[in-house]
């Protein structure tokens, strides 16, 4: 799976950094859910006074996502032979 990062600058000045955002082709079923969690996360940031410089989608993701959709969304294919 790929990953974006995103960088930003919060309204008091300082750059803010969010990696670890999954790219998903238009036609996924998460592709909507994630566009609406990855805003709700930024407008989060921005209300924040002193936000860190560094955050992690994926981590917000495993703490307000179901556990099933969550394993579905980042799920790893076996590789044949430990390829």
């Amino acid at each position: 799976m790929l990953f974006k990062s995103l960088e930003f600058k919060h309204c008091n000045g300082q750059k803010v950094k969010v990696k670890d955002i999954p790219v998903l082709e238009e036609g996924n079923t998460y592709h909507f859910m994630l566009s609406i969690r990855l805003e709700r996360f930024i407008r989060q940031i921005h209300a924040d006074k002193n936000p860190n410089k560094v955050y992690s989608f994926k981590h917000y993701l495993k703490k307000v996502l179901k556990w099933r959709d969550y394993e579905q969304l980042f799920e790893t294919g076996v590789l044949k032979n430990n390829a």
